[in-house]
């Protein structure tokens, strides 16, 4: 009975919300309403109201969104006789419709996210046999280690526990490629990799040929390994030591639960964080998806595997014949077979891995055009609109999570729109002031609004816009070649852990300069036309305002191409340092793979070290208090600073011994990673957020015309510097040049 009243109360509530929406109104009275239901939202807001007042929060923002809507759709469009206007004007139309139905999705999915219990704690003589899979390409050895060693300490059973290192880059097929070159390379990392893999007590795996990429990777290994669960890490993913502990007991909850996901954290900004200085304030940009996405996923058993920081039952896998291999994102392809087919999955949200970003922003653009291509393979191969077995809220979050990455194709009509007015008098967009002040401007506020409601903790104001405008240009083309041949794209591994060394402009600057310009010249030209042409001047303020909100995205963007050197990690760890004879105290400072930096404590009686001098330095590890490792260094320069002395090492013939001591300096336990995140979630407001944008598009086109001049400046001197050459002959720098290994964006 309690059902059907909730549906008749929702019945009628929909007809009311419909009927609110189409009722014709004057443009003063629509601002008024308008502004009363923002004034609403925003005491909702301040107050901190919930319960129900979300839901109302909610509804106000949808209804003033439909009010939009259906204004926009019966009076704005352009004559469809006026095939000039209406043709731009239509394209820009369906990109606001997609915003809108992206805006609905989401609104679905996270209306009411799931907090997940812990996982019941199992005896050791109740828990199951687990494989972990540490899937490699091209990483370098060093840090694979890392993951290597956090996957040996993983607080579990040894006699339940295998750890496989499963080597693509040397492959049969890699090692016997027709290049000397690269065979080469194949069958020395193979062979070190075995050796790794002896040392640290792990079995090596490789195989035949490189088929269906990391799907075909890991498959040869669920042939060979026997546990009842599989645990996935990617070669850059250190586990904490409690990962299983607080994972594998779902399984036994739920015997039809095939996936436990868990949140990938990264111990690194990704290149637009660290270019635009937002990594110690801001939310990480994943936050939003694995902070409170997942979880309204979870809500409707939605939640997907994402490919690694992921426990896998292999009963499921056997079901479907293991990792789905057809596109390039084999985690989401995987779990939606396996959701058809009656399986369940869950989502918990704690952090318990330290990953890798990409370190440039090409590998950034690499990657995300993967996860975009791939995604829209799915869309085009595997619909889960027409996948049977899916309830009709997996349908919906599949959907939300695929049709997410089209965001580059509706974009594009944005970017365009202003010129078309500015440049040739179009008009695609028919409205006057008064009714953009009254529908368009309300409708923009009750949007951000309602997205800062949601995700106020986890994703500021504006930056997806940023983030979206960057990726755009290159996203775009790469899903217009899914679209042509949604079988051709193949997987690429993102480059990571490379580090830049020193400030430069990205190799991808060059369209982000173009743009820029663009966007400049047409606010030049909106002024000039504004005291030449006196009646369009409404329109144009209109025109004007949209045009330098894209130039701040363009002036934000070229912030990002600004690449800033990498830095090294903070940490604050006590340190014992041997230098010659004489033993000091010290802290460490910051460390990376290469090395570290220490201050020596008090003021020590001991001469200033030579810069190449060996020494050795004694760490304390996190988990063993007085428990001291020692690591070879060699003095790289030495500093003085408030009367304290500063030395920079670089770590000097590393044993495998020692890379436990350095994964301990680099890598947090949970506990750690968790207070970082957490306090990082400030919520920022609107205003903030514009704030925020004029900031980075006012920034962002100094500096990147600064590193400009220095890059123009380094290059003339270069070539003042080269010695001419023959005809037909190269100069040694050029012909060496010319072999140089090229830098690739991995997809």
């Amino acid at each position: 009975m309690m059902r059907w009243v909730r549906l008749a109360i929702w019945a009628l509530s929909c007809v009311a919300l419909i009927a609110l929406v189409a009722e014709p109104v004057s443009v003063k009275t629509q601002l008024f309403v308008a502004l009363c239901g923002v004034a609403v939202m925003a005491v909702i807001r301040g107050l901190q109201l919930s319960g129900v007042w979300r839901h109302v929060f909610i509804a106000i923002g949808a209804g003033l969104v439909l009010r939009y809507l259906c204004w926009r759709t019966l009076n704005t469009l352009p004559p469809i006789n006026d095939l000039v206007d209406f043709i731009p004007g239509i394209l820009l139309y369906i990109g606001e419709i997609y915003s809108a139905i992206m805006l609905a999705i989401s609104l679905f999915v996270v209306i009411d996210p799931l907090e997940r219990a812990p996982a019941p704690d199992l005896a050791d003589a109740d828990l199951p046999t687990v494989d972990v899979f540490i899937p490699t390409y091209n990483e370098d050895s060093e840090l694979l280690a890392m993951t290597i060693i956090g996957a040996v300490e993983l607080d579990y059973p040894r006699e339940k526990l295998t750890v496989w290192m499963l080597d693509d880059g040397g492959t049969d097929q890699k090692c016997n490629q027709p290049d000397p070159h690269k065979s080469h390379e194949a069958r020395e990392r193979r062979k070190t990799l075995q050796a790794l893999a002896v040392e640290l007590g792990v079995n090596y795996l490789t195989r035949a040929r490189n088929e269906h990429a990391k799907a075909g990777n890991m498959n040869n290994c669920l042939a060979v390994s026997k546990g009842e669960l599989i645990v996935v890490f990617d070669a850059d993913h250190v586990p904490d030591r409690t990962f299983l502990r607080k994972t594998v007991g779902h399984f036994r909850r739920d015997p039809r639960l095939f996936l436990c996901q868990t949140p990938h954290v990264f111990t690194n900004p990704d290149p637009i964080e660290r270019n635009l200085g937002t990594f110690q304030n801001m939310p990480s940009e994943n936050e939003m998806f694995y902070g409170i996405i997942q979880k309204g996923l979870d809500k409707w058993n939605g939640a997907f595997f994402c490919g690694s920081a992921a426990v896998v039952r292999r009963a499921a896998l056997d079901e479907v014949g293991g990792f789905s291999g057809i596109t390039i994102t084999e985690d989401c392809e995987t779990a939606l077979d396996l959701h058809s087919r009656g399986w369940n999955s869950c989502y918990i949200d704690d952090p318990m891995i330290s990953g890798l970003q990409p370190d440039t922003f090409a590998s950034f653009i690499g990657q995300r055009s993967r996860w975009a291509r791939g995604m829209f393979q799915i869309f085009l191969l595997k619909n889960p609109i027409f996948k049977r077995g899916l309830s009709a809220a997996q349908k919906i979050s599949y959907l939300s999570s695929m049709t997410f990455w089209f965001f580059p194709l509706f974009r594009v009509p944005f970017l365009f729109a202003p010129l078309l007015f500015i440049y040739f008098n179009m008009q695609i967009y028919i409205a006057n002031i008064q009714e953009f002040f009254a529908y368009t401007l309300m409708y923009l506020a009750a949007n951000m609004m309602m997205q800062n409601y949601l995700y106020g903790m986890v994703r500021w104001p504006l930056v997806s816009e940023v983030y979206e405008f960057v990726q755009t240009m290159f996203l775009s083309r790469g899903l217009l070649s899914v679209l042509l041949n949604p079988r051709k794209p193949t997987f690429n591994v993102t480059d990571k852990g490379l580090g830049l060394d020193k400030d430069r402009l990205s190799e991808l600057a060059t369209p982000f300069f173009v743009v820029f310009g663009v966007y400049f010249v047409s606010m030049l030209v909106c002024f000039w036309r504004w005291f030449v042409e006196p009646d369009a001047n409404e329109l144009l303020i209109v025109v004007a305002s949209w045009n330098f909100y894209n130039l701040l995205m363009a002036g934000a963007a070229l912030g990002v191409i600004a690449e800033r050197r990498e830095t090294r990690k903070n940490v604050d760890r006590p340190a014992r340092l041997a230098l010659g004879p004489t033993i000091v105290t010290a802290r460490v400072l910051d460390v990376s793979y290469g090395g570290c930096k220490v201050e020596l404590e008090g003021r020590p009686a001991m001469p200033a070290p030579q810069v190449g001098a060996i020494a050795i330095l004694d760490v304390e590890l996190r988990e063993s208090r007085d428990v001291w490792q020692s690591l070879p260094v060699q003095v790289k320069h030495v500093s003085h600073k408030n009367g304290q002395t500063r030395i920079g090492f670089a770590f000097a013939d590393l044993k495998l011994r020692h890379y436990k001591a350095v994964k301990d300096l680099m890598y947090e336990t949970s506990v750690e990673i968790d207070a970082f995140r957490q306090g990082r979630r400030k919520r920022q407001g609107v205003l903030a957020g514009i704030f925020m944008l004029i900031k980075w598009g006012i920034l962002g086109p100094v500096r990147s015309l600064w590193l400009l001049q220095d890059s123009i400046g380094a290059r003339r001197a270069r070539n003042l510097r080269r010695p001419p050459s023959s005809s037909g002959t190269q100069s040694p720098e050029r012909d060496a040049s010319a072999h140089r290994p090229k830098t690739t964006a991995a997809a």
